[in-house]
């Protein structure tokens, strides 16, 4: 069988990219000449980047149930990848925001919160799995509801990251942002349904060369009745990376320990 031949040439490198410019709904003020790419994530839905060192994401709330499970893999090393406990234990802390660096299990800052206007993300409450989603909300399979099939965070983001070679063992805990998760006397977790998402804004710049995973799927403690997670939007834009004078570097002496181990692995 004969192909085609195709006789146009790509475009030239910076020439502009047949795309909707989404962030221009939910980030007007980043600066359009450093904005690489945007999206609008469905509720319910999954993807997943490959990012250099020096891009910062901007997540927004489109929705009121909006919430995003990330997870963060080096690009060089995937054995490298983000560390819940050693991030909360380093920064004395059970919820993240703006100031906070994300630390892998070697120490090195992956991914830092520059913006911030929740003041509250989760890195406790995990994801929601396929059993839990069927026993709270039913069932609506692709075969039968196709887009409007139910999906689990669990499974959107073994999809993902089974893109670079990594499977069920590899799976971390998230960071559910915009989720407000608290925890009571007796140890017991509660999920603040009541607070008010739908326009809030987090971005987290790329302290390493990452990939990054997403699933906008509800979180697991969210009491709210009937399967209706969020749309979210997603730029990433070119902030170049953490300078000396950086916030983050500022905040406490296990995040500039944690940028500074980055930096030199950059230099590596």
């Amino acid at each position: 069988m004969e192909h085609p031949v195709h006789t146009r040439d790509n475009p030239p490198p910076h020439a502009p990219v047949d795309a909707p410019e989404h962030w221009r709904r939910f980030a007007p003020d980043l600066p359009p000449t450093r904005v690489l790419w945007s999206e609008i994530v469905p509720g319910g839905g999954h993807w997943s980047w490959r990012l250099s060192r020096g891009t910062t994401l901007r997540f927004a709330a489109l929705e009121a149930r909006a919430n995003c499970s990330v997870v963060l893999y080096a690009a060089h090393d995937r054995l490298e990848r983000y560390s819940m406990p050693d991030t909360c234990k380093a920064l004395h802390t059970a919820h993240f925001t703006r100031g906070h660096v994300l630390m892998s299990d070697m120490g090195r800052a992956m991914a830092s919160v520059t913006h911030d206007t929740l003041g509250w993300h989760d890195p406790l409450g995990a994801l929601l799995d396929a059993a839990r989603l069927r026993d709270k909300y039913g069932e609506q399979r692709f075969g039968t509801h196709r887009n409007a099939m139910y999906r689990a965070g669990r499974d959107g983001l073994l999809i993902e990251i089974g893109k670079y070679g990594l499977a069920a063992r590899d799976l971390i805990a998230p960071v559910n942002l915009f989720s407000r998760v608290t925890v009571d006397a007796e140890g017991r977790f509660g999920f603040d349904a009541e607070r008010q998402v739908e326009g809030g804004a987090v971005e987290l710049r790329c302290d390493m060369d990452l990939i990054v995973a997403i699933s906008t799927a509800p979180h697991p403690l969210d009491p709210r009745a009937g399967y209706a997670p969020g749309k979210v939007g997603v730029a990433a834009w070119r902030s170049g990376p953490a300078p000396a004078d950086d916030y983050c570097r500022g905040y406490r002496a296990e995040c500039a320990r944690a940028l500074h181990n980055a930096d030199m692995l950059a230099l590596s």
